[in-house]
């Protein structure tokens, strides 16, 4: 839930920021693009601690090798992806790869939810609600991809 807060707040802050008069923001497809960033920023820095990197570890899928190094490196792209989200230049390209990795990593949310982890003392998202909140990241990283 943290990613999907991370968003909206972050999407709403700099939107109005944007309507504040800050130019760079004035808009939703730049305030979008901050909130894409900050998201796969707190996701990518998961990867890497937060009292997350186990977890996510333990949700991918057995039958992958080296879970440890695809979190990595998932972990990795997540933060190149946020950064480059950022520059105007690059935001589209990022955003495509983002959605590229977005689909990718879906199985691991499946696996998790099908195999019904406990993570961090808590159960893992249920199937619906997962596949939910990746359809409104996909619809986001869709969005920046395709630019106004």
């Amino acid at each position: 839930m943290a990613p999907l807060i991370a968003l909206l707040i972050t999407t709403a802050a700099a939107r109005l920021a944007g309507l504040a008069g800050v130019t760079a923001l004035d808009g939703w497809h730049p305030a979008l693009r901050v909130g894409l960033a900050t998201m796969f920023a707190l996701t990518g820095l998961a990867h890497f601690g937060l009292g997350r990197r186990q977890d996510l570890i333990s949700m991918v899928p057995p039958r992958l090798p080296r879970p440890e190094l695809l979190v990595t490196v998932t972990g990795v792209l997540e933060l190149a992806g946020a950064a480059a989200l950022l520059a105007p230049g690059t935001a589209r390209w990022a955003a495509a790869g983002l959605t590229l990795l977005l689909l990718a990593m879906f199985p691991a949310n499946v696996s998790a939810a099908r195999r019904v982890l406990t993570l961090s003392e808590r159960p893992v998202t249920p199937l619906g609600r997962r596949t939910l909140l990746q359809a409104l990241f996909l619809a986001a990283t869709i969005a920046v991809a395709v630019g106004p």
